[in-house]
């Protein structure tokens, strides 16, 4: 390796060259999770034309060529000539990196794509794009396509056929943008349609009013769905609630403007013991929260604060309600309009603007003094107290029954005696914890570990189900507080991730019904109390083999029956041994299929749609047993070879 570093090293990415090269760095990924933002880049585009009252109408159809269209009929794409760069608007839009219309609040007062990038970043990992536009009575298109340039040795990335077309006069308006992903950038170029569903029914409850239609070309009998709220919010929330024993019959809403922040909330309290606040900008998610959730907790707690006090609900003046008491079983949708908004990174996940704090603070205040005061709501207000008043008595037993738990741990030397094998090794960002089922499992996988880094807890029992569990019954569960004791972070509002001991939390169950239970409760639990661990990608599932397949003196482990039947295809002799569980293992074959980071196969557990999480762990979780059995009847197909091709796609895009 040269040593020297000089002017010449430093390379100038010109035109849409540098999306090309990093493709990370603007949609994430190359795998389905990449593919699928690039539909959404083009969609909240479209959806910015309606949010700003431009636009009633938006589709997507997925096209039998693999190809997507999405169609608005807002005001169009500008064909006129760009003063400075001498071609249209269009090609402006879609061969320039951070050019657009969204960086001055004239021709859009409130937008989700800040950054410019969108269209450009689609045109450049597509191998074709076609424009077509209707722009003040006529219309226009324009065509644009990536090709391999021989003597450049590189694909130069959305370079135009042709100047922008136009094709003559017409009644209609609006943008139809058609683009084929480049198969040359992405592992699988196969778009999923219940993924673009969950999204644009997402925006289609923001966005109360405006149509939003989706359809399958792909097959002669493809799906086609509309999606249109008039109640906006307040239908999201009822969906959310929607098996979970809605308290309140009808949400609240709370609706104002602050400056030029615009604030739409919903909230409705269930019989749960968990909170669910989905907040949105501009119509983006922001799963991490940010100024305008800190603003609309603070608000809540104050305003029902001061009520309890004024209404004797609270009898010392120096005793307050805590907000998370205020905020179990809560469902709420926090929905923001502003200008210039200020997202933690190009992933838009996390609100930095803190007038935006202020701005909901300001509104709920307002708005719930009002809700709070009005006699009609009495019955109502009557129900969320006594509800709060429940999760302040749970809430201070589960204090009293930490601190026990904390004292007893000094004096026993912790609860995990004889059940963690801990690993040597101090630096967590290397270290690996495996919740493993039973003991007879539990001693194969601790013979078999590289101690240096790998910790062995075995479950003996079958934890509870904390879908259906308050907190204090959760920390009484003793395989439970294993857990909590052994990864260190604590647990609900005491979780704090810093303290995390082991960088990767994998559970690895039996292949059979009862692993998969025992799977589905360790990531309930996960995902009601300590949701941070999946967001940042520690939670994994572990995969091992279903058979050993011995022919003659070749053996090969199976992880699952369509890779059983493709190897015994033409074999006539051979034996395989079906693994009912972990313990049938010795430590060797446990250690080299399922332990060895360079054998094994991993998925990574992560959210890609918390409203959808939270609904599915919801019903099949939950006390309900109607809707699990409509799910289950609906998805529970697993054998066929497309479910499983693309349950495999997820997972390898969720990484190994």
């Amino acid at each position: 390796m040269a040593n020297s570093y000089t002017v010449n090293d430093i390379k100038v990415l010109k035109g849409l060259d540098a999306v090309r090269m990093r493709p990370g760095m603007y949609i994430g990924s190359t795998g389905p999770r990449g593919l699928h933002h690039l539909v959404w880049e083009i969609v909240d585009n479209s959806i910015d034309e309606a949010a700003n009252g431009f636009a009633s109408v938006v589709s997507v159809s997925l096209n039998k060529d693999g190809s997507v269209t999405v169609y608005d009929d807002g005001r169009g794409i500008p064909v006129g000539i760009h003063e400075v760069l001498g071609v249209s608007g269009v090609e402006v839009v879609f061969t320039q990196l951070h050019a657009g219309g969204k960086f001055n609040n004239e021709s859009y007062a409130y937008s989700g794509g800040l950054h410019g990038v969108g269209a450009s970043v689609v045109n450049a990992l597509s191998k074709w794009l076609k424009v077509e536009i209707c722009y003040e009575g006529n219309r226009y298109v324009q065509e644009f396509e990536s090709v391999y340039d021989e003597s450049k040795k590189k694909v130069i990335s959305g370079k135009p056929v042709a100047p922008l077309e136009k094709l003559g006069r017409t009644n209609k308006k609006g943008s139809t943008i058609t683009f084929m992903p480049d198969d040359r950038v992405f592992d699988t170029v196969e778009f999923d349609y219940d993924t673009i569903e969950k999204r644009l029914k997402e925006l289609a409850y923001l966005n109360k009013g405006v149509n939003i239609e989706l359809e399958d070309k792909r097959k002669s009998d493809g799906k086609k769905q509309a999606f249109c709220y008039e109640g906006g919010i307040i239908d999201f929330v009822n969906y959310l609630n929607d098996g979970k024993g809605p308290i309140n019959d009808e949400p609240i809403l709370i609706e104002g403007q602050s400056d030029d922040i615009k604030v739409h909330i919903a909230m409705q309290y269930n019989s749960s013991y968990t909170e669910n606040i989905y907040s949105y900008v501009n119509n983006i998610p922001t799963p991490e929260g940010g100024a305008h959730e800190t603003g609309f907790k603070s608000a809540l707690t104050r305003v029902l604060n001061d009520y309890a006090r004024k209404n004797g609900i609270l009898k010392d003046k120096d005793i307050n309600f805590y907000g998370e008491d205020f905020r179990e079983g809560m469902a709420a949708v926090i929905l923001l309009h502003m200008k210039n908004v200020q997202f933690e990174g190009q992933t838009k996940t996390k609100l930095g603007n803190m007038e935006a704090r202020v701005a909901v603070e300001n509104v709920v205040i307002s708005k719930l003094s009002e809700y709070v005061e009005d006699l009609r709501n009495d019955t109502t207000l009557k129900q969320i107290f006594e509800k709060a008043l429940m999760a302040a008595k749970v809430r201070e037993a589960t204090k009293k029954a930490k601190n026990m738990a904390r004292e007893r741990s000094k004096l026993e030397n912790a609860p995990l005696v004889g059940k963690l094998s801990s690993c040597t090794g101090k630096d967590y960002t290397k270290n690996e914890l495996f919740i493993v089922e039973g003991d007879s499992a539990g001693g194969s996988a601790k013979q078999g570990r590289d101690r240096r880094f790998q910790a062995i807890l075995p479950l003996r029992g079958k934890p509870l189900n904390a879908e259906k569990k308050r907190l204090d019954q959760v920390l009484a569960n003793e395989e439970f507080r294993s857990i909590i004791t052994a990864l260190g972070t604590g647990i609900d509002v005491d979780f704090d991730i810093v303290n995390l001991k082991y960088d990767k939390i994998i559970i690895l169950s039996d292949a059979d019904q009862d692993g998969a239970h025992i799977r589905a409760i360790l990531l309930t639990f996960f995902y009601r109390y300590m949701k941070e661990l999946i967001a940042d990608g520690h939670v994994y599932i572990g995969q091992p083999p279903l058979y050993k397949l011995q022919s003659g003196k070749k053996e090969s482990y199976v992880y699952d029956d369509i890779e059983l039947a493709k190897q015994t295809k033409g074999i006539k002799n051979y034996t395989i041994q079906r693994y009912k569980g972990l313990g049938e293992m010795n430590p060797e074959q446990l250690w080299q299929t399922t332990l060895n980071p360079e054998f094994r196969e991993l998925v990574r557990v992560n959210i890609e749609d918390a409203a959808q999480a939270d609904r599915i762990v919801t019903i099949l979780m939950g006390d309900k047993v109607d809707p699990r059995k409509e799910y289950i009847a609906q998805y529970a197909n697993f054998n066929k070879k497309d479910a499983f091709d693309a349950k495999i796609g997820d997972a390898n895009d969720a990484g190994k």
